[in-house]
């Protein structure tokens, strides 16, 4: 008994060896890429902290791209798809508390908190509603208690593979997994693992070698903060309570991937449930596209034609 606990000591202190030399690796790392992250956005203050705005184009119309959870760079994710649309539209792109050039807050997650520091963020930027909102994944949430709570200042809503309440009825959240992805993006560990980095953004090739080296450079600092952390907890609240709010009447524009790539479920699950929202709207059109859930890196061409025709009409 003695020997195994010898054992299982001395492994855990090579354990906790091997844990503080990635962390140091990671910190000097952070240190050399300092320079690929500067901000090349507009940074406004919101709750006491900054919160990163870009802005692109104009037009007519204002088109709000929202990221889903754990989109580590907002900005650089959109660019394939925001880079068709700039020439005919006003584009803006905030970044969440926890994501990109934002700073990384404990600030609460229930939808009135950050609904409010988005409205609040997209008007000190000198943008004025209504907008056309753009969510992808779980910000579509927040895209529809928008529209439920200040229809005024929603013209739209285009859902890019778009969560709705139906999605988190029956998923769990494990609270302990989060917070060891938490830890494991802190120290390091996400440095050693092959291509993680290389996301959708970087594949679609829309960026280029200086922003693909911005988005790594990002990728390593905002890989489940606590702010991600904290709204993915939050979030099966905030889907309840956009589900008893009712259906937004707004035209709704949806475009729906075959369910990989980050949507957790079968392709048959996943357009269902985007049926059914599309079956509860008073004007909804469902388009469903043969990619992954980043819809927006893949089939950009093609969501920006189909972007230009619904809104244009």
């Amino acid at each position: 008994m003695k020997k195994a606990l010898k054992i299982l000591a001395a492994m855990g202190g090579v354990l906790m060896l091997l844990l503080a030399a990635c962390a140091l690796n990671h910190r000097i790392q952070l240190k050399r890429e300092e320079p690929l992250c500067s901000p090349f956005t507009k940074l406004v203050t919101v709750d006491g902290a900054r919160m990163s705005v870009y802005v692109e184009g104009g037009g007519e119309h204002t088109l709000v791209l929202m990221s889903g959870s754990g989109t580590c760079s907002p900005i650089l994710d959109f660019k394939a798809l925001y880079s068709q649309l700039s020439g005919s539209f006003q584009i803006a792109v905030p970044e969440r508390f926890g994501y990109g050039f934002s700073d990384v807050t404990d600030l609460p997650k229930d939808l009135d908190t950050v609904l409010g520091q988005t409205r609040a963020a997209l008007a000190q930027a000198g943008l004025k509603p209504p907008y056309v909102l753009c969510p992808h994944s779980m910000s579509g949430i927040e895209a529809v208690y928008w529209a439920q709570q200040y229809p005024d200042e929603v013209r739209a809503i285009i859902g890019l593979d778009m969560s709705t309440p139906a999605a988190y009825g029956e998923m769990t959240i494990s609270g302990p997994l989060l917070q060891a992805l938490q830890l494991g993006g802190a120290v390091g560990l996400t440095r050693f693992i092959p291509g993680l980095s290389d996301s959708a953004a970087i594949r679609s090739g829309a960026l280029s070698e200086e922003e693909q080296a911005i988005y790594r450079a990002i990728f390593y600092r905002r890989t489940m903060t606590r702010d991600m952390v904290n709204e993915a907890l939050c979030v099966k609240d905030n889907a309840e309570t956009v589900a008893g709010g009712g259906i937004p009447q707004v035209p709704f524009l949806l475009f729906c991937s075959d369910g990989s790539g980050g949507a957790g479920f079968s392709k048959e699950d996943w357009r269902a449930i985007q049926a059914g929202f599309a079956a509860e709207c008073g004007d909804a059109r469902v388009i469903e596209l043969d990619c992954g859930h980043y819809v927006h890196d893949f089939e950009y061409e093609r969501i920006a034609a189909e972007i230009k025709d619904f809104l244009n009409k």
